[in-house]
């Protein structure tokens, strides 16, 4: 009976247990196709990512760059000249007149400043330019010419203020290590590169921020790297770099705008003259002291001034560069602190700001006046620690 019993009981729950796991094959069998479909879509959905995704990348670079493209090459928008005077000194040759003779043909009224009335430069600007051009004789280290410049300004002008003030005017009447150069030297381009260009721009400051104008300072990377020979003309323009950017910020609130070019190497002005850099070696010479000529010796100084005379010689005629910074400069809505013209600025303002001294002093000597000839005094001294060392290992 027992046996009986136990077996009937087996029998329910085979049938029990049978039943419960057909149940739970059948439910996974029904989720199968979901859980296949589930697991395809993960996988097509990796596998576009994988595949997807850089191509995704490449495309927004691509779609970047084009962008960044035609932003650059789009012509930039720029204010109306109507109406608009500029004041622009040192147009005998070069920067000046090549951007006098440019803004007037853009429809400035320009005030050109010059040393000769009568000179060439003069000359050829009233022949090519229209009757809106006023020539002006500035000498702008004299400043009762800058302010008698200032009255006939005023005179043309009204009661309208000053849209624009090119300070372009600048020499350079040295060369030679910082030693040899004659304090003559360092006063002529103090007077005229920093005190001169300080003058016209106090001058001219009130009508500049009546018009809530601009003013454009033509520089030099000279006043920013210690570029070897320069050290007169540098200093000149270090202390020019300085009150700019300080006017910078004090202009501001008054409206006006300020922008400083450092261009690159530009054959202006004497620079391409060989007789000039004849002179100034000449000068030198007669006026260094008979201990530095010693030292130094007259080959040396000879070779820098072959070494200058060769780089200004090599340096590139076509002004446009800087002429079109002046233009962007004066007719930009939001004009740049700074511009850097001409191709190699950028890149030594560059290493010089963020590579170590060692490397960026290296390139700079490199890049401008490379002696090969060094002072007499320091050949004789190697001249007699090779003595003394031939004589060392001849005693050896």
């Amino acid at each position: 009976m027992e046996y009986y019993l136990d077996w009937i009981y087996m029998g329910v729950m085979s049938a029990f247990v049978g039943g419960a796991m057909k149940k739970v094959l059948a439910s996974h069998v029904s989720a199968a196709p979901t859980v296949v479909a589930w697991l395809g879509v993960t996988l097509l959905v990796e596998r576009l990512w994988f595949f997807c995704v850089p191509a995704v990348l490449v495309l927004a670079a691509f779609c970047l760059a084009c962008c960044l493209y035609s932003a650059r090459t789009a012509p930039a928008p720029t204010l109306p000249v109507q109406g608009k005077a500029v004041f622009i000194t040192g147009c005998d040759t070069g920067f000046g007149k090549a951007a006098a003779w440019r803004l007037d043909a853009q429809g400035f009224e320009v005030f050109a400043t010059v040393l000769d009335l009568c000179g060439e430069g003069a000359r050829e600007l009233r022949r090519t330019c229209s009757p809106r051009l006023t020539l002006l004789q500035v000498d702008i280290t004299q400043p009762q010419q800058v302010q008698q410049a200032l009255l006939d300004t005023k005179d043309k002008l009204g009661l309208r203020g000053l849209w624009g003030l090119v300070n372009n005017a600048g020499v350079c009447v040295n060369f030679g290590d910082a030693e040899l150069s004659l304090m003559s030297n360092y006063r002529g381009c103090m007077e005229v590169n920093f005190f001169g260009t300080l003058n016209v721009t106090k001058t001219f400051l009130p009508l500049l921020r009546q018009a809530k104008g601009r003013i454009v300072t033509i520089s030099s990377p000279a006043g920013e790297q210690p570029f070897r020979s320069l050290a007169a003309y540098g200093a000149s323009k270090a202390a020019l770099n300085l009150f700019i950017n300080t006017l910078r910020h004090e202009m501001e609130p008054w409206g006006v705008k300020v922008s400083t070019i450092l261009p690159s190497s530009y054959k202006t002005g004497q620079s391409g003259n060989q007789e000039y850099w004849e002179r100034q070696y000449k000068n030198l010479i007669h006026n260094l002291s008979a201990g530095l000529l010693e030292e130094y010796g007259e080959d040396y100084i000879h070779e820098t001034k072959e070494l200058f005379q060769r780089f200004a010689q090599s340096a590139n005629e076509d002004l446009s560069p800087v002429i079109n910074t002046i233009s962007e400069a004066l007719l930009s809505p939001r004009p740049l602190v700074r511009y850097y013209a001409g191709p190699g600025v950028g890149l030594i303002n560059f290493l010089y700001s963020y590579f170590p001294l060692s490397l960026s002093d290296k390139f700079l000597q490199r890049l401008f006046v490379q002696k090969k000839i060094i002072p007499r005094a320091l050949r004789k001294e190697n001249n007699n620690i090779n003595n003394n060392n031939n004589d060392e290992k001849i005693e050896k």
